[in-house]
C-alpha cells in the first residue's frame, strides 16, 4: 500500500470526525437556542464547505504525487 492512499485514507477519516464534531456543536447550539436555527445552518454549510474544500484538495495532491 502506497504511502499516498493511506495518507488520503487519514484525510477522509479526518473529514468524517470534523463533520460530526460539527454537527455536534450544531445540534447542541440549536437545543440551547431553536430560534437561531436559520443563522446556525447557514453556518454549518459554510463550514462543511470548507471541510469538504480541504478534502478536495488532499485528494487531488495524492493523484498528483502519485
Amino acid at each position: 500500500m502506497s504511502l499516498t492512499f493511506f495518507g488520503l485514507c487519514l484525510a477522509c477519516m479526518g473529514v468524517s470526525l470534523a463533520e460530526g464534531f460539527l454537527m455536534n456543536g450544531l445540534l447542541k447550539s440549536a437545543a440551547r437556542q431553536p430560534d437561531i436555527i436559520a443563522e446556525l445552518r447557514s453556518l454549518m454549510i459554510m463550514g462543511i464547505a470548507f471541510i469538504e474544500g480541504t478534502f478536495l484538495v488532499t485528494l487531488v495532491f495524492s493523484f498528483i504525487i502519485k
